[in-house]
């Protein structure tokens, strides 16, 4: 009788996991996740498995990121260097031995077709952070310009499979990280600016731009028509 009085409760013992976990982060996720899921059944008129399979994996995607919220940060850490040297091999497999789909060479065929350039969204971050702790109180230019090519050898083996959409959102998490680590305003607003320019420059010229016979060596015809 004592030792199922004693027995504790299911809230006493999942209280210590969910103390540990960012609630408000991960509703404003999944809300933004569920605006996504409803935009893509308006817009598309799926009325069939797209929709489903969809909904599946935004719910396995939930719950995976709830177990990796479990993972000490020390452990992740430690996983950094690893998973970056992994995400760059295997995106240098790519380049070499990846098959092509659609005019792009971003899968890998290990049994499986895997798309290497995913793990950089993950892996990309955790290296820099890694990599700017370690050099945490005695940071110098050189330490950024280190991080820079660090961040630039995945950008550069994504961009060339050609994904540009994956390539700009690992660059993306990359200067975030960079940028918190205390990177001058003096080195962020020449680039911004720079951006800013070259943006303006071809939306002006958009139309000489896509005109046929216009080579590009980055996008391809449907993003040139975007």
């Amino acid at each position: 009788m004592a030792a199922v009085i004693d027995r504790p409760s299911l809230w006493h013992r999942l209280r210590p996991v969910l103390l540990g976990f960012d609630l408000p982060l991960a509703l404003v996720v999944l809300v933004m996740a569920g605006i996504g899921l409803v935009t893509m059944y308006s817009v598309g008129y799926d009325h069939g498995t797209r929709f489903v399979d969809h909904g599946r994996n935004m719910v396995l995607a939930a719950v995976l990121m709830f177990g990796v919220s479990q993972v000490p940060p020390q452990r992740l850490q430690a996983m950094a260097v690893p998973l970056y040297s992994l995400g760059v091999a295997l995106l240098m497999a790519t380049a070499l031995f990846g098959v092509t789909k659609k005019g792009a060479t971003r899968w890998l065929h290990l049994g499986i077709d895997i798309q290497p350039s995913e793990i950089m969204k993950l892996a990309m971050p955790l290296m820099l952070a890694w990599w700017f702790q370690k050099r945490e109180g005695q940071l110098r230019l050189l330490d950024f310009v280190i991080a820079g090519a660090l961040l630039l050898v995945p950008v550069a083996l994504v961009t060339k499979q050609p994904d540009l959409g994956t390539a700009i959102l690992v660059l993306s998490a990359g200067l975030y990280v960079m940028f918190f680590a205390g990177l001058s305003w003096k080195l962020i607003v020449p680039v911004l600016v720079l951006g800013a320019v070259g943006i303006t420059a071809i939306v002006l010229s958009g139309d000489a731009l896509c005109q046929d016979g216009v080579n590009w060596h980055v996008l391809r015809e449907y993003q040139r028509q975007r």
